[in-house]
């Protein structure tokens, strides 16, 4: 009985626990919706209350499960707009905001505040922007006379709180300084219901920074973990155990950050952990550096640096940052040689606290390689206002030794001598004004055997010797001797403003000579590059050249084509290529052209004029598609072609002619023609359609043709071509797809149209003869040049040609007896008024018997 009362029992207890748990997920589920709005409401109405900008998202929902024991409200898609004086920019754009809080507080009252334990912001990008009149569009909190009045529906009790890709983006109207921060990944924990307290933090980013529109930093990955102390009291941030990375370089900071009512105090130390130089190799960027494990260092490498003083409108804290290395060395473990006396001695400098007095100084930096010793040095002052640089190079490097020292990419090969000896002192102003007494340029750098072989180039690429001279605003390409693959070429000029292109936004000026005994493109196209790069490639000139080329060659090949005597002269500017009296021999003639290539808009388009002089038709129209689209028939005819084409268009990503875009015309003479007939397919089938002519006997001699084109339609105007004493009149229209719709007029003498016109033309004396030298048929050919439809109106032109003769027999016969008729009257006229009755009787019998000879000639 107890045992039957205990089972009972616990299957009672089992049923309550199952109900309650069952009951707690129901009201778990069914909490979000009850109370979702509320918390909604909250949001928006602190966020109202607080914030003076536009704030808008898609959607918001409540979950009891995500951060179980807390409730999590998600915000989908928020976007913070700005309002004026930034009125429609995007401060902030976040997909998705995670808000938790404890379930408890769910059931507060209106009156009591909702407590954000933690938030989560993921996949958003942030935009901070100073105007000229340095006015920052991050400031949009609201500003209350009393600190009793702010809205409390909302407070922060925040235990952590995380940023995941998230992108921070930086820009300052005046200076033209610009950060990014992309790839953001931070987590944040600590107890922010304290006033004091110990933030732990892990963050990684990719930094860069452009200055002036010079890029100091391009995506450099940085990591930071640290434990910051936090006094909200006083605002002040004090680092306590951290450790940064920039690339590999490790660093650790000491110090702290305050902020003040309109500025912020900075004490800061910092410095690498090691000496090791192996904290240098970790700043090349490690795509360029290899495996760092598999490199020996000696000697040091350390980085030392202090900020100290206030950052506001007009001071920035004062700093000292030093590099310095003393005799160090590097060599990887599979390389024979390696880089020795390594001697790097640099610093930035500010010890005024005005950002314009900030000094770089390289110091000394020297490296030797074998027997070889290099050594740069100069600085850089007065960077805010008109910097003032001064930098000097000199050494001799055995390019050779290169692939001893560093891991080149395989199969690939460098060798050659590299001199060195160049000063150069300027300051900016004076590049911006041409004024060239402020600039001081002097030195050379010459290289000679040069050879350099890999996957970037087809063929190995050979440079006999180069000199480069520098001036005083000019640097001279003396001499440039090269070849690679079955190409030799030499080029000779000048390159101006060239500091005015690096410091001022100037455009880069240059003149050029270029001789070639044989130049071939495809020995400039490297196979690899070909085949994983064209196809998603497209052509851009830069906007900063303003290069003129004057170039000649006896012998230019591309695309299987041999150009030879070349010459001409091409511009590089505006983004685009510009030609100018470009001559060449070609297909047995002379090609003259001149136009241009834009690349200014999202296709390429061009822009030319060609005149053609004795070119071999067959071998023009063959190997040049777009004069085959234009002009198909040209196939069927040997000979010689003088021609103008005026053609403007788009080109493809592999820089050829998009048929479907071009417009012009074309206009073109014969001379020494003969036909071919395995190309006539068309001429042959009218051949077979009309008998009075023989393709074989077609004087194609001196024919003019003038076509126009647009819209992959060419237009024909009606032309001559002569058969004998036959004359035809083609006229038309064909596609680029093959399909036509041409009309043929020939005027042909009535003896071509058969027996019966034969006949009738024989009893026809030469007056009437000469009056139908010629009739007219029509034809038409329809369909595409692979599947021809014709049609033709011969026979009933014979036909009528018949009747027309017949006709103008009875009209002649009827006019005869009329004239007859008429001469009888006149002379009645002039009888005796005695024998009127005779006359009158035989009259009458005359005009009987003509009627009767009518009538039975009718029958």
């Amino acid at each position: 009985m107890k045992k039957d009362l205990k089972k009972k029992n616990s299957k009672k207890i089992i049923k309550w626990a199952i109900s309650i748990v069952v009951g707690m997920f129901i009201l778990l589920a069914i909490l979000p919706f009850l109370y979702k709005d509320k918390i909604v409401a909250l949001v928006t109405k602190t966020i109202n209350n607080n914030i003076n900008a536009t704030v808008k998202f898609e959607n918001a929902s409540l979950s009891l499960f995500r951060n179980f024991p807390k409730a999590t409200l998600q915000v989908s898609n928020l976007k913070v707009i700005n309002k004026a004086p930034f009125l429609g920019d995007t401060l902030a754009a976040i997909e998705t905001i995670d808000i938790s809080l404890k379930i408890s507080e769910l059931f507060n009252k209106a009156s009591q505040p909702l407590n954000i334990r933690s938030i989560t912001a993921n996949n958003g990008t942030v935009n901070i922007i100073f105007n000229k009149d340095d006015i920052g569009n991050f400031n949009i909190g609201k500003e209350t006379k009393n600190t009793q009045q702010q809205d409390k529906s909302l407070t922060l009790a925040i235990e952590n709180y995380a940023l995941n890709n998230m992108i921070f983006n930086y820009f300052d109207e005046n200076s033209g300084m610009k950060m990014n921060i992309e790839n953001i990944e931070h987590f944040g924990k600590g107890n922010f219901e304290k006033d004091i307290l110990d933030l732990t933090t892990s963050s990684t980013a990719n930094i860069s920074f452009e200055y002036d529109n010079i890029n100091y930093l391009d995506r450099i990955p940085v990591k930071l973990e640290a434990i910051i102390g936090i006094d909200l009291n006083n605002y002040k941030f004090t680092f306590k155990e951290n450790t940064g990375y920039i690339n590999q370089l490790p660093l650790s900071f000491d110090g702290f950050i305050q902020l003040l009512d309109d500025k912020q105090q900075y004490n800061l130390v910092f410095k690498t952990p090691t000496s090791s130089f192996q904290n240098a190799l970790a700043l090349v960027p490690k795509k360029y550096r290899g495996n760092l494990s598999g490199i020996k260092t000696s000697g040091n490498f350390d980085v030392v640096g202090n900020v100290n003083g206030i950052l506001s409108n007009d001071e920035i804290p004062k700093f000292n940052i030093s590099i310095t290395a003393n005799n160090a060395s590097f060599k990887y473990d599979d390389l024979p040689k390696s880089v020795n006396n390594i001697n790097i001695n640099s610093e930035i400098i500010n010890d005024s606290g005005l950002l314009k007095d900030t000094k770089i100084k390289a110091g000394k930096l020297t490296f030797k390689v074998d027997e070889d010793t290099f050594l740069t040095s100069g600085y850089l002052h007065n960077i805010t206002t008109n910097p003032i640089v001064s930098l000097a190079l000199k050494g001799t490097l055995n390019l050779g030794n290169f692939h001893k020292v560093y891991p080149l990419p395989k199969q690939s090969e460098l060798t050659g001598i590299l001199n060195t000896s160049i000063q150069t002192n300027f300051n900016i102003e004076a590049v911006k004004n041409n004024n060239f007494k402020e600039i001081k340029n002097i030195g050379t750098i010459a290289v000679s055997n040069f050879k350099y072989s890999g996957v970037q180039v087809a063929n190995p690429f050979f440079i006999t010797n180069t000199t480069l001279a520098f001036n005083t605003n000019t640097i001279n390409l003396e001499e440039f001797n090269a070849k690679t693959g079955a190409s030799d070429f030499s080029l000779q000029g000048n390159i101006e403003n060239f500091y005015g292109f690096l410091f001022s936004d100037k455009k880069l000026k240059g003149n050029f000579n270029l001789t070639s005994n044989s130049f071939r493109i495809d020995d400039f196209l490297s196979k690899e590059i070909a085949k994983n790069d064209v196809e998603n490639t497209q052509l851009k000139i830069p906007d900063f050249l303003d290069i003129s080329l004057k170039a000649s060659g006896n012998s230019v090949t591309y695309n299987g084509l041999n150009l030879a005597n070349f010459k001409g002269a091409v511009f590089l500017k505006e983004e685009s290529i510009q030609l100018q009296n470009i001559e060449t021999n070609i297909f047995g003639g002379q090609i003259g052209f001149e136009g241009m290539i834009s690349t200014k808009t999202n296709k390429p388009n061009f822009s030319m004029d060609l005149n053609f002089s004795k070119l071999n038709i067959l071998d023009a129209f063959e190997n040049l598609e777009m004069l085959n689209a234009i002009a198909p028939l040209a196939k069927s005819i040997a000979g010689k072609i003088d021609a103008t084409v005026n053609v403007s268009g788009n080109l493809s990503e592999k820089m050829t002619v998009d048929l479907n875009s071009i417009s012009g015309g074309f206009f073109g003479k014969l001379s020494d023609t003969k036909l071919q007939p395995k190309n006539a397919k068309l001429l042959h089938f009218i051949d077979d359609k009309i008998d009075f002519i023989s393709i074989d006997n077609l004087n194609l001699n001196d024919i003019s043709a003038n076509l126009t084109f647009k819209n992959g339609e060419v237009f024909i105007k009606p032309f001559e071509v002569k058969y004998n004493d036959i004359s035809m009149m083609l006229s038309g229209i064909h596609r680029f797809n093959n399909t036509l719709n041409y009309e043929i007029i020939f005027n042909v003498p009535p003896k071509y149209l058969g027996k019966e016109v034969e006949t009738i033309l024989s009893k026809l004396n030469s007056k009437e003869l000469e009056k139908i030298k010629y009739v007219p048929i029509h034809t038409s050919l329809t369909g595409s040049f692979s599947n021809l439809n014709f049609k033709t109106d011969v026979n009933d032109v014979s036909k009528k040609f018949v009747k027309s003769i017949l006709d103008n027999q009875k009209n002649d016969l009827l006019n005869s007896g009329r004239e007859k008729i008429k001469n009888v009257l006149n002379g009645t006229k002039n009888k005796d008024s005695s024998n009127n009755s005779y006359s009158k009787g035989k009259v009458k019998n005359i005009l009987n018997r003509f009627l009767q000879k009518k009538k039975d000639t009718n029958n």
